[in-house]
């Protein structure tokens, strides 16, 4: 028998062999994938329906609007008003992610598009270690330098007074806490997108800041929204920093420098002997399905905003 013969009929044996172990391992990992994905789903629908189930109680007992628009924050009264804590995460969101934003994409286009050599690799590094920072530490910080620069320095210098805790002091906490994850975000984005649209507008006579915000901003516009996203997430759902700054006032706030209350920190500060009276670990847990739903349907909208982006921003 020719040893060649043999070889070849051997080698001919093994490739279909070892094809059917490829598709084997390949359906089994579709398998697990589409089993992943569909854990993912039933792990947030039991989160939600046992947010529901738990909510019952209070909402048997008390109308939704009412608790929606009161402004009557007692559990020991069996008054559980929403409105200070929506007003207050309201107040901290839009003043947090509006200091944040600007400085967010003006520092990615620094690093991005002008920042060269060591110098884009310090900045990047200490974005990153900013972005690394655990919350509370953050908030011990605010605590010793930020809460006495707004009681002395800068609510004075709107005529006004502030004991330094309040919602002007979170916002300010806050936004140091998210623009670095926006910053890497947009930084992202923005070297994604291929050298020939800097080119391109550079060959036609554009200066590069004009290729920047005329070229470069619309086509990592859809990435900008997701790091903006992000950002506005994290400082809706913050909890520790609100917890230690915000002053705890379950009142509605007359000014940004008044003390107020946010939907997690009022969770936070309810959460210990009150959550054995059942209505009112009802209540709390009503305020953990608000959050929940107001994130998904923010993210849901974002989502329908970001495809329309694309499809218009399109390179």
């Amino acid at each position: 028998m020719d040893p060649t013969t043999d070889h070849g009929s051997n080698a001919e044996t093994t490739r279909p062999d070892r094809l059917g172990r490829r598709l084997v391992i390949e359906r089994l990992s579709s398998y697990w994938l589409i089993g992943a994905g569909l854990f993912a789903v039933a792990l947030f629908g039991l989160i939600v329906l046992t947010l529901v189930q738990q909510s019952i109680p209070i909402v048997s007992e008390h109308s939704l609007l009412e608790m929606l628009t009161s402004a009557n924050w007692d559990p020991a009264q069996e008054e559980f008003g929403f409105l200070p804590a929506i007003l207050g995460t309201i107040y901290v969101t839009v003043l947090s992610m509006a200091m944040g934003t600007p400085i967010a994409i003006l520092a990615a286009i620094y690093i991005a598009e002008y920042a060269e050599g060591r110098m884009k690799v310090i900045v990047s590094s200490f974005i990153d270690v900013l972005a690394a920072i655990p919350s509370v530490i953050f908030g011990l910080v605010g605590l010793v330098v930020v809460v006495p620069f707004v009681g002395d320095y800068l609510a004075p210098a709107f005529g006004t007074h502030s004991i330094g805790l309040g919602i002007v002091t979170v916002s300010l906490v806050m936004a140091i806490i998210v623009t670095p994850f926006m910053i890497s975000l947009s930084v992202e984005s923005l070297e994604a997108l291929p050298d020939e649209l800097r080119e391109a507008s550079l060959g036609v006579g554009a200066t590069k800041w004009e290729t920047i915000r005329s070229v470069l901003l619309r086509a990592a516009g859809p990435g900008i929204f997701s790091a903006i996203l992000l950002g506005f997430g994290r400082v809706f759902g913050a909890t520790i920093v609100p917890a230690m700054l915000i002053g705890g006032q379950t009142a509605v706030p007359g000014s940004p420098f008044d003390a107020g209350e946010t939907l997690p920190s009022l969770i936070v500060n309810d959460f210990g002997e009150l959550m054995s009276i059942p209505i009112t670990q009802s209540a709390l847990i009503l305020v953990g399905l608000l959050l929940l739903v107001i994130v998904w349907l923010f993210n849901f909208g974002a989502m329908l905003v970001r495809r329309r982006l694309q499809r218009r921003w399109q390179y």
